[in-house]
């Protein structure tokens, strides 16, 4: 009986590889799919928006052409004069625009219609596709970005990092962000750094999305041995893309400078012991409740680690005040 489980379970294996490629094949059948819809919704916006511009139809004849389109095509779905119009609009607001044209079609219809309705600046718009299609969100969670104005904190409060990071690592600001939101823990004003630490391990799905889609997870209180002592790092992931440990340190007060320190310590730690040699070398993140920009920008200016200060927020941010900094942000750029 043992004998016929092993080999019950060799064989699992070997069936696991035939699900592999029938759920691939599935998912390229479904994205085919999508690919076309979004082709043909582009092109009858491409058709109405031509026949519209031309004075060759007036807007009544879109409803026309719902009604027609419903009585000669029973059961045919999306073709609302609404949505006929949305897909007017969706032509011509991407069209001409070769790099944007290739992220709408890998983007549900639904998804696209957040995006065009929500992002009024091309910029914004591009940052969005180009995310979705990166972290393969899901519309919810497309939504929650929306909602945490992902946008508005990327440009106009970009990541505090070391020149060390920048230099081990060039890609690495487009990684990582200068806040992070774990509204979805639900933490009290008052919390302890304990009821941080257990609710982003019981809500890790969660938090992992935040991060971003490259990393992993590897330990939580992971165990580094220096000489006779022994140390616990809070939170240990992996990046893909970095090919590098990422070590995070949480704090549930201000940032203060000597916390860079014990930061320093592990990562040299696990650059030492833990570090393979394909890998590049780790980063650190500091997770603060709050930061003073000054401070950061000191104490990471004479810092030899590649590492990085960021706060965790727990409440959504004042989408208002985010817009106003952003406005203020592009009105020094053009005046600069």
């Amino acid at each position: 009986m043992e004998n016929k489980g092993i080999a019950d379970g060799a064989m699992s294996g070997r069936f696991d590889e035939v699900l592999g490629l029938i759920q691939g094949a599935r998912q390229r059948a479904v994205q085919a799919v999508n690919t076309q819809l979004i082709e043909l919704y582009w092109q009858v916006g491409a058709y109405i928006s031509h026949k519209l511009a031309s004075a060759e139809w007036g807007d009544g004849v879109v409803k026309l052409l719902a009604d027609h389109l419903v009585e000669t095509q029973p059961g045919l779905r999306g073709f609302t004069r609404a949505n006929l119009f949305r897909m007017r609009q969706f032509y011509e607001v991407y069209q001409g625009d070769e790099i944007v044209a290739p992220l709408v079609r890998q983007l549900p219809w639904s998804q696209n219609l957040i995006i065009l309705g929500q992002c009024k600046r091309e910029e914004e718009r591009v940052f969005y596709l180009r995310m979705a299609v990166q972290e393969k969100w899901s519309k919810r969670e497309l939504e929650r970005q929306l909602k945490a104005s992902l946008f508005e904190r990327s440009v106009a409060q970009p990541a505090k990092a070391s020149a060390a990071l920048t230099q081990a690592h060039p890609t690495a600001l487009d990684v990582f962000r200068d806040a992070y939101m774990i509204e979805f823990l639900d933490l009290p004003s008052g919390h302890a750094e304990a009821d941080l630490h257990q609710g982003l391990l019981a809500r890790l799905r969660d938090f992992l999305i935040e991060l971003g889609r490259d990393f992993c997870f590897v330990g939580s209180e992971y165990p580094l041995q220096v000489g006779s002592r022994d140390f616990a790092l809070d939170l240990l992931f992996f990046h893909r893309g970095l090919n590098c440990l990422v070590a995070i340190e949480l704090k549930v007060g201000r940032f203060e400078p000597e916390y860079l320190g014990k930061l320093d310590f592990y990562l040299e730690a696990l650059d030492r012991n833990e570090r393979k040699a394909h890998e590049s070398p780790a980063i650190g993140v500091l997770l603060c409740a709050s930061k003073e920009d000054e401070v950061v920008e000191y104490a990471l200016n004479r810092s030899l680690s590649p590492a990085l200060i960021a706060e965790y927020q727990t409440r959504l941010p004042d989408k208002a005040l985010l817009q106003a900094k952003l406005q203020e942000f592009y009105a020094l750029g053009v005046r600069g």
